[in-house]
């Protein structure tokens, strides 16, 4: 008898969602970087245990936004909790309950989606500082379903995570083929692996103004793949800073970004790339759509 489970994992910018998801599916399906807001779509994640499968939607951090997008990720979020079995709120090892937590399961009790606590990053933290956390949450009177301490980086806990998700799993077809990892096409993974390199290798608030669109991804008859990527970032002085002194910086993002390309596609990339200004495109519904920010 085959089950399925649609479960959101949400939670504040930065906490871990990315990492988690990766490491539940067991590949790299979503960047990961230190910054916030690095996730700005929904990303679905497979995961196949026997005749279980259990689909992980990787959500934006829930923050208060400030930009036309970033009212677009917080909906993403909104979405993603009322369209799933069950949810996983990640939280920080932090011993009370946050405006954006106590935001986030005041809508998931609406919605009347179950709750399963999960506390990362234990792997930095004594376990008494874990009972506090969660003897925080405890007294704040949340109804959880269960509560998992883990570590997504490390993968502690991660087995137990999977058990307490196949809880929510209903009787029904699997929704993707069994080799299936990410609901991502290959351009848009091209296009996240170039922005995460963006995100990791400029400073302050550049990265988070820049876009990334894959605008020629073909294959040769000897297996190379043509990869020709532009960047659009808002600021003339920005394109400067990311091209860098004599195309340093460009270089350098593009090197990074080629060598996770080719790992990921199994074959040797010739990547070209572009940067372009679209001034305050973030608050743009024109441009937000247009570079495939939307709620379909």
């Amino acid at each position: 008898m085959e089950k399925t489970a649609m479960i959101a994992i949400v939670g504040r910018p930065n906490v871990g969602k990315s990492t988690l998801t990766n490491t539940l599916v067991g590949e790299k399906i979503a960047i990961v970087t230190n910054k916030p807001q690095t996730t700005r779509t929904r990303i679905f994640g497979v995961v196949n245990r026997g005749d279980t499968q259990l689909v992980l939607t990787d959500t934006p951090g829930f923050h208060k936004p400030r930009t036309k997008l970033g009212e677009y990720m917080v909906q993403v979020v909104h979405q993603s909790v009322t369209d799933t079995d069950a949810a996983v709120l990640l939280v920080e090892p932090v011993a009370s309950v946050g405006t954006q937590e106590e935001m986030l399961l005041e809508q998931m009790k609406n919605a009347g989606v179950p709750v399963i606590l999960a506390v990362n990053k234990i792997d930095t933290v004594s376990r008494e500082r874990i009972l506090e956390v969660i003897g925080a949450y405890t007294a704040a009177g949340y109804a959880f379903e269960s509560v998992v301490p883990i570590s997504g980086k490390s993968g502690d806990g991660i087995d137990l995570l999977l058990e307490e998700m196949e809880k929510f799993a209903v009787e029904g077809p699997k929704l993707f083929p069994e080799d299936m990892t990410t609901d991502q096409p290959e351009r848009q993974i091209m296009a996240e692996i170039v922005r995460e390199k963006l995100l990791l290798c400029l400073e302050k608030e550049i990265p988070h103004g820049t876009a990334v669109e894959v605008t020629r991804f073909s294959e040769r008859d000897n297996g190379i793949i043509d990869l020709e990527v532009t960047i659009y970032c808002e600021k003339a002085s920005h394109k400067g800073i990311i091209i860098g002194k004599q195309g340093a910086m460009l270089k350098k993002i593009g090197e990074l970004a080629r060598t996770d390309a080719e790992a990921f596609m199994g074959t040797k990339i010739s990547l070209h790339t572009w940067v372009k200004v679209k001034e305050n495109w973030r608050d743009s519904d024109f441009l937000i759509r247009n570079f495939g920010f939307t709620q379909e």
